[in-house]
């Protein structure tokens, strides 16, 4: 039966550089072992496994912003100084959600100095006006709104306007209340990154910001607005407080037309996977009836493919309550 390999000197971390090791009288064999991996030359990480929990919002999102930190952080133990992550890495780095897989770090220099070359990492070089840096726990990344906007020529119009809408919005804890500290940027933000000299892709950002809005939590409820909107029905007021007439929150609602009284719910997986999560939708949406609102759920299968059933649906709940075309 094989022994298990020796333990590590536990100051080496999860991720280190083979010459660190060796300083700490570690062995050629032990850097070999099978509890080490070796994403790049001269580095080890711990093997870990990251599992996502499926019953959770994001889940999937999560589980590729966790492999992807990892991997920063195993690179960082030998990238440049004035190196910095920038592209879908930064992305992932910043918690936004990607619709692509990352194969290789996305690893910035500014201009004049070198392109960065090696395996498992793709180097470009960006003109300081284009890229402005910040720390994230530790690791050089573009902001996000350099990030937003250096990605005009890879991301479509779309995947821009939903990258800008979880770059903007304004996330709440865990009792509902807005926390405006961790916004990661303003409208004002993508703009001015838009806006600076010589900037590629410019036509795609400003089309993409013209539909960029705080207040969608999701990418899901991003493709809602714009199938709607596109649609011809009028532009909802997005993640709203819902409440009765003595003041009390019943809720927090994705999309809803105050006129009409009209609530249009998108609901991801999650919603039919967690039990706690679907007792407590059938609770506010009895609440919300008690008041006189009319609530209208949707999922993926209604809001996206070639012609979505959402912008019939909620047309119809908008014309039983009174709406007669837009205004």
């Amino acid at each position: 039966m094989p022994r298990d390999p020796d333990p590590l000197p536990p100051s080496l971390g999860d991720a280190f550089t083979v010459a660190a090791a060796r300083d700490h009288g570690v062995s050629r064999a032990r850097l070999r072992a099978a509890d080490l991996e070796r994403p790049f030359h001269g580095v080890r990480t711990r093997r870990v496994d990251v599992v996502a929990d499926h019953d959770a919002p994001g889940s999937q999102d999560r589980a590729l912003q966790q492999r992807v930190a990892r991997s920063a952080r195993a690179f960082s133990t030998v990238i440049p100084a004035h190196a910095f992550y920038a592209g879908t890495t930064a992305v992932a780095l910043h918690g936004l959600p990607l619709e692509q897989a990352i194969d290789r770090l996305c690893v910035a220099v500014h201009s004049p100095a070198r392109a960065l070359r090696g395996s498992g990492v793709r180097g470009i070089k960006v003109s300081p006006a284009l890229a402005s840096v910040r720390d994230l726990n530790g690791l050089r990344v573009a902001s996000p709104a350099s990030t937003w906007a250096m990605l005009a020529d890879e991301l479509t119009v779309r995947q821009l306007v939903i990258l800008g809408d979880a770059i903007v919005r304004v996330p709440r804890d865990a009792h509902g209340r807005p926390r405006p500290e961790a916004q990661l940027a303003t409208i004002e933000q993508l703009r001015a990154a838009m806006e600076a000299p010589r900037r590629r892709g410019r036509r795609a950002l400003e089309a993409a910001l013209e539909d960029v809005r705080v207040g969608s939590m999701s990418p899901l409820e991003t493709d809602f607005r714009l199938v709607s909107t596109r649609g011809g029905l009028p532009e909802p007021r997005l993640d709203v407080e819902i409440r009765d007439d003595a003041g009390r929150l019943l809720g927090i609602s994705d999309a809803v037309y105050v006129d009409e009284r009209v609530i249009a719910e998108v609901e991801g997986d999650h919603h039919r996977m967690s039990k706690a999560q679907w007792d407590r939708d059938i609770a506010k949406y009895a609440a919300y009836t008690a008041q006189g609102w009319e609530v209208v759920r949707l999922t993926s299968r209604h809001i996206r493919g070639p012609r979505p059933e959402a912008v019939q649906i909620v047309r119809e709940a908008l014309t039983r309550r009174g709406w007669r075309g837009l205004r």
